[in-house]
């Protein structure tokens, strides 16, 4: 029912040439006044998505600190868990409808036979991070030890939230100990809890294979491997297929765009590893069908089609694109926006959910609401190359300031120690 995943070692050493160094000396520091408190986060995948790409470098920067962190992936027992739980997380962001009783008691159910199984194999920690409402019901479930610090941790956009489910929800916010959110328009209104929230917008790994900047030569030669003409303008959204990153909205904008920029490209690149989105393969059909055989529009949903890995070909795509877009309609935080203003590249955001807090708007990116919007600033973008430069520079500092992955880390050890000891770091101290 649940599973242990093993992360390759890192040394911490290697982020601080690209941190402030009083940011890096509070990290340290907060991690050894954790002195002995194991760290535990869960959540619903080991692949795939935001969240898994976050924990997948979060757990072993936590071992690097010095802090006993592991990670957890459940397996639920019943195939539509997670289409139950994709309904969940639509309606979240404001999908209408509601769940069912039968979809309920599939959720908790599931939940139950997961907890039930955390106990009898003795699963332990000082601090729990719960990682979106996947696993929201876990600290209800579980016998809460003295001493436990239970903190859940919301990565979606609920700033229009279907509120039957809100409703459903929401009261099982009340067995934690911290709530985590994106920003702040996220915290629900009506959340009714006494439970102190912590706003810690998501951040990405410098030192992974994907945010390491690939070598121009390198990323076209693997470009030109996917059926892309490297001689010709690429624009690319590198998304997974979702009703809420608006594919068709981004296909629009590029058949405006190429009106003035002759021989324009599109890259759509949703390469699917995630277990907890059984929709992406029926979006995909209707964007294929939005596409309408355009020979420039190119799609990529299967990882075993790529020349190289998965992680190897986004790195490629975005060095090798001039322009980057995230066009979402809802969007909780927009890793792939962080990723594509690390390469210096510039970016157009959806002007929703977590992508105003990565963008400035005009200074490091452009926000948009309308796939003629967007088709505008792809043309400006294009044919101005001081301009194109001016923003990719402005997002890469904006991003070393602000989303990294050590900043996260420190929110997370931060909340957690206060918690577990009612200590508060300060650099230097003890």
């Amino acid at each position: 029912m649940f599973s242990r995943l093993d992360h390759p070692p890192v040394s911490f050493d290697d982020y601080r040439p690209l941190l402030d160094p009083k940011l890096a000396d509070e990290l340290a520091n907060t991690a050894k006044q954790m002195g002995r408190l194991r760290v535990l986060h869960l959540n619903s995948t080991a692949t795939g998505g935001g969240v898994a790409e976050i924990l997948q470098s979060m757990v072993p920067l936590g071992n690097s600190l010095g802090v006993e962190t592991e990670r957890i992936v459940i397996n639920p027992d019943a195939a539509e868990f997670f289409q139950v739980t994709k309904k969940i997380h639509n309606m979240l962001q404001g999908a209408e409808g509601s769940l069912s009783p039968q979809e309920l008691d599939i959720y908790m159910s599931c939940i139950q036979r997961v907890a039930d199984d955390m106990q009898a194999k003795a699963l332990s920690a000082d601090v729990w991070f719960v990682h979106d409402p996947q696993l929201l019901p876990l600290a209800r479930l579980l016998p809460k030890k003295d001493g436990e610090v239970w903190i859940w941790i919301c990565h979606i956009d609920l700033t229009t939230p279907n509120k039957s489910v809100l409703d459903a929800l929401m009261p099982l916010t009340q067995d934690y100990d911290q709530l985590i959110f994106s920003q702040t328009a996220y915290v629900p209104e009506d959340l009714g809890s006494k439970v102190p929230v912590l706003i810690a917008p998501p951040a990405i790994d410098p030192l992974t294979i994907k945010n390491t900047p690939m070598d121009l030569p390198q990323a076209r030669k693997i470009v030109q491997a996917m059926g892309i003409d490297t001689e010709r303008p690429l624009i690319t959204q590198v998304s997974r297929f979702d009703l809420w990153k608006d594919p068709w909205g981004v296909i629009d904008a590029y058949r405006i765009a190429r009106k003035s920029v002759p021989g324009l490209q599109l890259a759509l690149l949703g390469l699917v590893q995630a277990t907890d989105d059984p929709e992406a393969l029926e979006v995909l059909k209707t964007v294929a069908d939005h596409a309408e055989g355009d020979p420039d529009i190119h799609m990529y949903f299967d990882p075993k089609d790529m020349p190289v890995s998965v992680d190897e070909v986004v790195n490629a795509v975005q060095m090798a694109s001039q322009v980057l877009m995230q066009k979402s309609t809802r969007e909780g935080f927009g890793l792939t926006v962080t990723e594509g203003m690390w390469k210096g590249k510039p970016v157009i955001g959806g002007d929703a959910g977590g992508i105003r807090v990565q963008i400035d708007d005009g200074v490091s990116g452009f926000l948009v609401s309308s796939p003629e919007q967007c088709a505008q600033r792809l043309v400006e973008l294009l044919q101005d190359q001081a301009l194109s430069a001016r923003i990719g520079q402005a997002a890469k500092e904006s991003v070393r300031k602000q989303f990294l992955l050590p900043r996260l880390a420190l929110d997370y050890l931060k909340t957690a120690l206060f918690h577990a000891t009612g200590q508060v770091s300060a650099v230097g101290g003890d």
